[in-house]
């Protein structure tokens, strides 16, 4: 009997042994300290379905554009800037708000500058230095508090 018995508690102790060195070898699913995420069980592919053919019926959708004209309805990049004018200068901005709205066509003071920008862009140099003669220059930066 005393060796059935330790045949018994041998087979016991290497079924432990071979347990123990399965759990080392795979990586431990135990959360860590640095881990906070849990670790997530790989999930199995849904069995694939079968087609099913399906009738002919005219789309409700309209048909996708072209690729060209995707890159024509996209936006500009649009950057935003600050700077420094005279309150004479601003309120004339103001003034030209007012008629415009008064003419039908109400704009922005963003609208009014980038108006005035195409303008000078359109002069030939002799016109654009003119206008550029006529405008004070001023210093730059921000007004001092009072």
């Amino acid at each position: 009997m005393v060796t059935a018995q330790s045949a018994a508690s041998r087979a016991a102790s290497a079924k432990r042994a071979k347990v123990a060195a399965a759990k080392k070898a795979t990586p431990s699913t135990k959360r860590t300290q640095r881990s906070k995420a849990p670790v997530a069980a790989k999930a199995m592919p849904a069995p694939a379905k079968p087609v099913l053919a399906m009738p002919a019926t005219p789309s409700k959708t309209p048909p996708m554009p072209e690729v060209d004209a995707l890159a024509k309805a996209r936006k500009p990049k649009l950057v935003r800037d600050s700077f420094t004018i005279p309150k004479a200068e601003y309120s004339v901005l103001d003034e030209l708000k007012q008629r415009a709205a008064r003419a039908g066509s109400p704009a922005k003071k963003s609208e009014l500058l980038r108006a005035g920008v195409k303008v000078l862009a359109a002069m030939n140099d002799d016109a654009l230095v003119a206008a550029l003669l006529a405008v004070p220059a001023i210093k730059t930066g921000r007004p001092t508090k009072i």
